[in-house]
């Protein structure tokens, strides 16, 4: 393999933070003091260069507009340069609105709830005791929405899965604005300690969170199913962990629609388990369902999706 296709097959968490703290700081005190009207000509400025320079991202936007297009039989969804700038812009606005959710400007009921399976009376029971379950988030969106209004608006108990440290500068800005009063819980794979943990967390009614759509970091646990007709790599983790823990598990996202963020809850496995021997394939059937879901909600906000590197290039030729 040439060093051309080896940087373009980088796993995500390799890409390196762009822009300094510095100027995040600045941006985001201008945003706060000045509001986002007047923030407007700086914020495309800044986004001009990130655009500019970088070409990988662009490349992988331009497909991913592409493949939606063909999918969803939707021409107007064709890249061109401004949409693949458009992608960029919505990028930044929403790790402004990031900031604003983390300080308080963004409140519980500013947002418009869509849960028509009532998982949001099951969060709020779960304060007095029963046992947790998990909720899968996405890139799509903007799922720090959820996570801060569930620690200062609802103050459920949500533990969040992540792996961050690829993002040094934006997890201090984040954590300055209020987000280390989330309950993060760093992690690279699932080994036995981390089960444990996860299991107790669970008897004692907290809820789980993690994203579905991005590989391990060891390109371990992962599992290539139809995604906008083509191939792509998703992590077994999620639901791995649901099998074993014998938890039930639910969708989550956070959409902004007509300028309003749009929070989705939907029931998507009762009873997670598998037969002898079966365990693989049932698990990469959950994972086209869960695919499948997330094609339909990128139609519903084609420019949010936030995954900028070459989503199906994971898969080994």
């Amino acid at each position: 393999m040439s060093e051309a296709q080896l940087a373009t097959r980088q796993h995500w968490s390799a890409q390196r933070e762009r822009g300094s703290l510095l100027l995040m700081r600045f941006t985001a005190f201008v945003a706060r003091c000045c509001g986002r009207r007047l923030l407007s000509p700086l914020l495309h400025l800044i986004v001009l260069y990130f655009f500019l320079t970088g070409r990988r991202a662009r490349r992988s936007i331009r497909e991913y507009l592409e493949r939606l297009a063909d999918w969803g039989g939707r021409d107007d969804l064709r890249p061109t340069p401004r949409r693949v700038f458009a992608q960029f812009m919505a990028f930044a606005d929403c790790l402004l609105d990031r900031l604003d959710v983390w300080r308080g400007a963004l409140r519980l009921e500013q947002v418009r709830l869509v849960d028509p399976d009532g998982l949001r009376a099951q969060l709020l029971a779960n304060r007095r005791g029963g046992r947790g379950q998990i909720l899968v988030g996405t890139h799509l969106g903007n799922l720090d929405v959820c996570r801060a209004l569930a620690e200062l608006g609802e103050q459920v108990p949500l533990n969040v899965l992540v792996h961050t440290h690829h993002v040094a500068h934006l997890n201090r800005l984040l954590g300055e604005a209020g987000e280390q009063r989330m309950r993060l819980i760093q992690v690279s794979e699932l080994d036995a300690a981390l089960m444990l943990d996860l299991s107790q967390r669970l008897e004692r009614g907290e809820w789980l969170a993690m994203a579905g759509d991005r590989v391990p970091l060891h390109d371990g646990r992962r599992v290539a199913v139809d995604f906008l007709g083509h191939p792509a790599a998703f992590a077994q983790g999620p639901w791995l962990l649901a099998g074993l823990l014998g938890c039930p598990v639910n969708l989550m996202c956070c959409l902004k629609i007509a300028g309003r963020c749009e929070i989705r809850l939907e029931r998507f496995l009762d009873a997670p388990a598998w037969e002898r021997g079966q365990r693989d394939a049932t698990i990469a059937g959950w994972v086209q369902r869960y695919a499948d879901r997330l094609a339909e909600w990128c139609l519903l906000a084609p420019q949010q999706w936030f995954n900028f590197y070459p989503y199906w290039e994971t898969v080994d030729a």
